[in-house]
């Protein structure tokens, strides 16, 4: 037993060279896999806080649209949301609106009243959603039903539907 243990002359083992070289692989492997997800997760909720960002910037701007107020400035008109609702009323009217805050988005608006006995659905005719996601904010907003003594409180919604290449 003495001239084994007092023996200089080694040998080397290459499996334990594959079993470190293997588990640092895997290491490295997982540690791509969760640094990847989480470039991944931190993209996606950056891309629809840009996107919320730009539906409230879009309804704050159809608040303040001057066509839309009524008798006063902070009121909407519900005669002039009941044209752009119905497009055939007047189309050019319906076609500035929706160019005046994007010509390349693909947004809806819908306004109604608090206690919803009025509710108005303004798109371009070209928004289907087919699986879509949709992004929306809303805004506080005083809707004139007929004269100005007929005031309702609402909110006027913008849903901006994400294109299926972001």
């Amino acid at each position: 037993m003495s001239s084994f243990i007092s023996d200089e002359r080694a040998f080397i083992e290459p499996n334990n060279d594959i079993i470190a070289t293997a588990l640092v692989v895997i290491g490295f492997v997982v540690f791509a896999a969760i640094l990847s997800k989480t470039f991944i997760a931190f993209n996606d909720n950056s891309q629809a806080l840009e996107n919320y960002e730009q539906a409230a910037m879009i309804a704050k701007d159809i608040a303040s649209y001057q066509p839309l107020q009524g008798s006063r400035q902070e009121l909407i008109s519900a005669q002039m949301l009941d044209m752009l609702a119905d497009p055939t009323h007047n189309p050019r009217a319906h076609y500035m609106f929706f160019h005046r805050f994007s010509s390349n988005l693909d947004f809806y608006v819908e306004a109604a009243t608090e206690d919803g006995r009025y509710h108005w659905v303004i798109n371009d005719g070209n928004t289907a959603l087919n699986g879509r996601d949709v992004i929306a904010a809303s805004v506080p907003v005083v809707i004139e039903l007929g004269s100005n003594a007929c005031c309702e409180p609402g909110t006027i919604t913008v849903k901006l539907i994400q294109n299926g290449w972001d």
